[in-house]
C-alpha cells in the first residue's frame, strides 16, 4: 500500500483538531479545528495554503458530523482544494492519551485495540472517551483507510521499576494498575530525535534531558535514548508547578482537606483548574504572558509565583541530572520553553550548580525556533527545540502503514 497523505486527529470531548501532512516531503497542506461539538453554535477553523476561515458558524451535532466536515474542506477548490477525493487521504493517526502498561508503541486501531483502549478509560476518564469518539468519527467517515493509534504512554513505557512504581502495596498497582505513567510522550520523542542529529550522536549514546514547559508542563531524563524517568505520574497533575496545575504536593493535603469539609470533586478543580500560575500570580490567569508583564510591572505576587515555578523545574532538572550522571544536553520545548525569554532567563541561573550559563543577547532573540542559548562556557548546552507532535504522529503513522 502507498501512503502519502496523513490525516492527524487530535479528538476532545466538544473539539476535533487536525492537520493534513504530505509525507513524501513532511509537509503540512492543511490544519484547522471543529470547536463545540454536540453543543449550541459549533464553530469551523481551516486553513490551507493561501485559504483560511476562522471559527465560522457550521453543522456538527457529533464526531462523525465533523470529521465529515472537515473532509469536505479538505476535498473542496474554492478551499484550497488539498485533495481530489476522501480516497487521497491514505491514513489517520489518532493521538491516543492513555496507553496505560499495554502500548509502548503506535498500533493499527483494530477493534481489539480498541476494546482494550477502552478499558483503560478509569485511568484518564476526561481524555481517553473523547479519543475514541474521535476514531468512531474518523473511522464512520474513512472506513477504508488504515488509522492508527499513538499515545502520549507510550515513549515512557521504557521507564524501569525504580522510576515508576509507587511506595505502596504491590495489591495496588497489580490490581488498579496505580503508577507512574507519564504524558507528552510524543513531544519528548520528537525533541529526543532532533537533539540526536543536531548532536550528531548515536541515539543510544544520548543521555538528555528534556524539559516541556506549556500551560501543561513535563521533565523527562533520557538515557541512551530512552525515557529513564518523567515527572508526570499517574495522571498529568503529578510534577512540576503548571498554568493551572498544582504540580507534586503531600498527598496528605488531599486527606486534610477532605477531612474539613471539601469533596473529592472540590479538591479535584482546585488542583487541577485552580492551582499553579493561576492560583499563585495574582493575575486572575494562568498565561505566562500575563505572568512575566505582572513581573515587569514589578508586582510582588507574580515574581514570586514566577520564582516558585522556575524553582519546580531546576529541582526537577537537578534530580534528572544527578540520575543520568552526563548529560548531554537540556531541551526547552512546548509553548513557554519555546517562546517565554523570561522563563528561561530566570531557569538558566536556577540550575547554575549544574555548571550552566545563558547567552543572555541569544535568549532574547529566540521565539519559537531552534537554538543554542546557552554560553560558550556552560559545561552543559542548553537548545530551545520547537516541538512538533502533529509530526510525530504522522511518522508514527506513516511507519506503522506503509
Amino acid at each position: 500500500m502507498s501512503i502519502r497523505n496523513v490525516l492527524v486527529v487530535n479528538a476532545g470531548s466538544s473539539s476535533l483538531k487536525f492537520m493534513l501532512f504530505d509525507m513524501e516531503a513532511e509537509q503540512m497542506l492543511a490544519k484547522g479545528q471543529v470547536e463545540r461539538i454536540g453543543i449550541e453554535n459549533p464553530l469551523f477553523t481551516f486553513t490551507a495554503g493561501d485559504y483560511s476561515e476562522k471559527q465560522n458558524l457550521c453543522d456538527a451535532p457529533d464526531h462523525t458530523a465533523a470529521v465529515k466536515l472537515v473532509c469536505d474542506a479538505l476535498i473542496d477548490p474554492a478551499k484550497g482544494g488539498c485533495l481530489k477525493s476522501f480516497a487521497d487521504i491514505d491514513a489517520v493517526g489518532h493521538r491516543m492519551v492513555h496507553g496505560g502498561e499495554l502500548y509502548s508503541e503506535s498500533v493499527l486501531l483494530t477493534p481489539e485495540v480498541l476494546e482494550a483502549f477502552e478499558k483503560l478509560s478509569p485511568l484518564a476518564p476526561l481524555h481517553n472517551p473523547a479519543c475514541l469518539q474521535g476514531v468512531k468519527g474518523c473511522q464512520a467517515v474513512l472506513a477504508n483507510v488504515p488509522h492508527v493509534g499513538v499515545f502520549d504512554t507510550a515513549f515512557h513505557q521504557t521507564m524501569p521499576e525504580e522510576s515508576y512504581l509507587y511506595a505502596l502495596p504491590k495489591e495496588i498497582y497489580k490490581q488498579y494498575g496505580v503508577r507512574k505513567y507519564g504524558f507528552h510522550g510524543t513531544s519528548h520523542k520528537f525533541v529526543t530525535l532532533r537533539m540526536a542529529e543536531v548532536l550528531n550522536k548515536p541515539l543510544d549514546e544520548m543521555n538528555i534531558i528534556t524539559c516541556h514547559l506549556g500551560n501543561g508542563s513535563s521533565i523527562t531524563a533520557v538515557k541512551g535514548g530512552k525515557c529513564f524517568d518523567t515527572s508526570m505520574g499517574m495522571t498529568p497533575l503529578a510534577g512540576v508547578m503548571m498554568g493551572t496545575r498544582a504540580g507534586d504536593i503531600d498527598p496528605a493535603v488531599v486527606l486534610y482537606l477532605l477531612k474539613n469539609g471539601f469533596s473529592a470533586d472540590d479538591i479535584d478543580a482546585m488542583m487541577n483548574k485552580k492551582g499553579g500560575v493561576f492560583a499563585l500570580g495574582g493575575t486572575g490567569s494562568s498565561d505566562m504572558r500575563d505572568l512575566c508583564s505582572a513581573c515587569d510591572a514589578g508586582k510582588p505576587e507574580a515574581q514570586a509565583a514566577l520564582a516558585r515555578l522556575v524553582h519546580s523545574y531546576a529541582m526537577y532538572i537537578g534530580g534528572y541530572a544527578a540520575l543520568l550522571g552526563r548529560v548531554d544536553a537540556i531541551v526547552l520545548t512546548g509553548g513557554i520553553g519555546e517562546n517565554s525569554k523570561e522563563t528561561r532567563a530566570a531557569l538558566l541561573p536556577a540550575i547554575s550548580g549544574l555548571g550552566v550559563t545563558l547567552n543572555a543577547e541569544v535568549n532574547d532573540t529566540v521565539r519559537g525556533i531552534e537554538k543554542l542559548i546557552s554560553g560558550s562556557d556552560s559545561k552543559i548546552p542548553v537548545y530551545v527545540i520547537p516541538t512538533n507532535e502533529e509530526l510525530m504522529i504522522a511518522r508514527e503513522t506513516y511507519a506503522v502503514t506503509k
